[in-house]
């Protein structure tokens, strides 16, 4: 049975800082909906209703787009080990980019790991809700993936810049994603 909160508890934290993977959904007011897996330790809780995540660069930016459109986001935690559990945090976010004043503070939250940051989303949560996850498969975690890593090491943030204008300047539909700082955030 689904069970409803109005934040995250210490629970809650503790769940979500203990998986390896989580996803994040999105949407304008129309067009796709967006669904994303995420990992690499970018996530965190920075207070009851708080979360901020980093987000590196990727084939596509949708969640950006989106976020100029419609501000929710839906992020969802599902347990691949140990006792089953689905755990997702509603409400409404905002997009921070490098060139941001708050970037700064915020970027502080993550370790100076390799591979390009793009943006940071600050979420703030209006719901959080839990589920049973029975039908959630048990997996084996073996380790982080660096091909991300490695790619952006070749690139260089000049190339990534590069790469941004080219493949993450619009979302799949045509709508600005505001990556490039042209007055569209």
């Amino acid at each position: 049975m689904a069970k409803q909160f109005n934040r995250i508890a210490e629970a809650h934290q503790r769940f979500i800082e203990a998986q390896k993977t989580f996803f994040v959904g999105s949407a304008a007011s129309s067009g796709r909906v967006n669904i994303s897996p995420k990992g690499m330790d970018s996530l965190r809780i920075l207070g009851p209703n708080r979360i901020v995540w980093l987000n590196l660069t990727g084939s596509g930016n949708e969640t950006a787009g989106h976020l100029l459109d419609v501000n929710r986001m839906t992020l969802m935690w599902c347990a691949f080990e140990g006792l089953p559990m689905i755990m997702r945090a509603y409400g409404s976010a905002r997009t921070v980019h490098p060139r941001d004043p708050d970037w700064g503070e915020l970027a502080t939250n993550f370790a100076q790991t390799k591979g390009s940051w793009r943006q940071i989303f600050d979420m703030k949560v209006e719901t959080v809700q839990t589920s049973c996850g029975f039908g959630v498969p048990l997996f084996d975690y073996v380790a982080e993936r660096d091909g991300l890593v490695r790619w952006a090491e070749k690139k260089g943030l000049e190339g990534e810049k590069t790469y941004w204008k080219e493949r993450n300047g619009l979302t799949i539909d045509g709508n600005r994603t505001g990556i490039l700082g042209d007055g569209d955030k």
